[in-house]
């Protein structure tokens, strides 16, 4: 086995086979990928799993650039690294998280929490890295006008297709870990929702060559989930760790303003001044053209406003609820407090009790004094 040892041994091809054995799978079939390699023969189609396809030559000042367009082929690279994925996952689970839960000793609903988290934590940290290198040398930070310039933007470098395609793979592959990892029925739903909604937008931005909008949305958006997931993290190894929530809620706040503010400008007032829009499916223009239509950009603006509007009221109903609770402890901790303080402790005499009157230890007895027990 290339990752776990196991002592028991599962039935061929049965589910437990599957479950414990889907990421040793995975690793035989890139492994014939990359053998595939070694052949004259079988290298051309190993090629079309391994690299984007549909490169052009785009001339330039500088000379011929190589640039890329999207086709029916990037399906083949999405599903090779969609394996790689997968054997990724395995990899981040075995030799770092498993490790650390067994030291945590966590219950069984936090330690399925604490392997999310740690996952995403993982992701979100390699994909804000790269994502910010991209944007960087790319020049679309430092120049906001290129987010709608020139559009549609058919052809892409080559860092840029590369990434959406690793995007696209990964959220697919959260599809059947969801059965490989034995997810709560009650959390699938919740964490079906979520990847849905990445593969949509991802998807959206490649397929609508929204690319370079779509590189910096979800620069914000991960790098909010990064803090989410991070706090997360903290709080399960300490629960006295709550004030960390404090700070994604900051960044989260800030990424969303930014997040709204973007679609607003780009599509509400970028996209109207660019003329050269027209269905070109030599090009690979398929979709880009719908965005002259003034009625078809509103919609999408009305749909984008809506969703970040539900998602803040979710946001805000949520920090309600947590500083109610928190309130609700401060006060109940006051009450207990100031009661303790007004109570006064029982003060015994020197001496022993006879039929309730107190009797000193030489024998004499003090005036009568009956004493109430609690």
């Amino acid at each position: 086995m290339a990752f776990r040892r196991r002592a028991k041994s599962h039935p061929l091809f049965s589910q437990e086979f599957l479950i414990h054995n889907h990421a040793d799978i995975g690793f035989c079939l890139v492994l014939s990928v990359l053998i595939a390699l070694m052949f004259e023969v079988t290298a051309k189609t190993a090629f079309l799993f391994i690299l984007p396809q549909y490169n052009v030559s785009v001339p330039t000042a500088d000379g011929e650039l190589i640039q890329y367009h999207y086709g029916l082929k990037d399906a083949v690279t999405i599903l090779f690294y969609f394996f790689i994925a997968i054997i990724l996952h395995a990899v981040v689970q075995e030799y770092i998280l498993d490790k650390i839960n067994r030291r945590l000793h966590l219950s069984k609903i936090k330690h399925s929490k604490f392997n999310e988290s740690g996952q995403m934590v993982a992701f979100h940290l390699t994909s804000v890295i790269w994502c910010l290198y991209v944007v960087v040398t790319e020049g679309y930070i430092s120049n906001p006008r290129s987010l709608w310039e020139n559009y549609p933007h058919v052809y892409l470098p080559f860092q840029v297709k590369f990434f959406y395609l690793c995007q696209l793979a990964y959220w697919l592959h959260a599809l059947p870990e969801l059965y490989f990892q034995k997810v709560r029925k009650e959390e699938i739903p919740r964490q079906l929702r979520c990847i849905t909604l990445y593969l949509v937008h991802i998807a959206g931005a490649y397929l609508f060559n929204l690319t370079r909008l779509g590189l910096i949305l979800l620069l914000l958006q991960y790098l909010a989930e990064l803090f989410l997931h991070v706090s997360r993290l903290i709080y399960f190894t300490d629960e006295s760790n709550e004030k960390v929530f404090n700070y994604w809620a900051v960044v989260f706040v800030v990424t969303k303003l930014f997040t709204l503010t973007l679609y607003i400008l780009v599509i509400g007032f970028g996209l109207p001044r660019v003329e050269n829009q027209a269905l070109d499916p030599e090009r690979g223009n398929l979709f880009s053209f719908l965005f002259n239509n003034i009625l078809f950009r509103m919609s999408v603006l009305l749909l984008v406003c809506l969703f970040q509007a539900s998602v803040m009221w979710r946001f805000i109903h949520f920090q309600l609820r947590r500083w109610r609770v928190y309130w609700n402890e401060q006060s109940s901790r006051k009450r207990a407090t100031g009661t303790n303080r007004q109570t006064r402790p029982f003060r015994r005499d020197w001496g022993y009790y006879e039929n309730g009157v107190v009797k000193v230890e030489n024998g004499i007895s003090p005036r009568t004094r009956k004493v109430k027990f609690p």
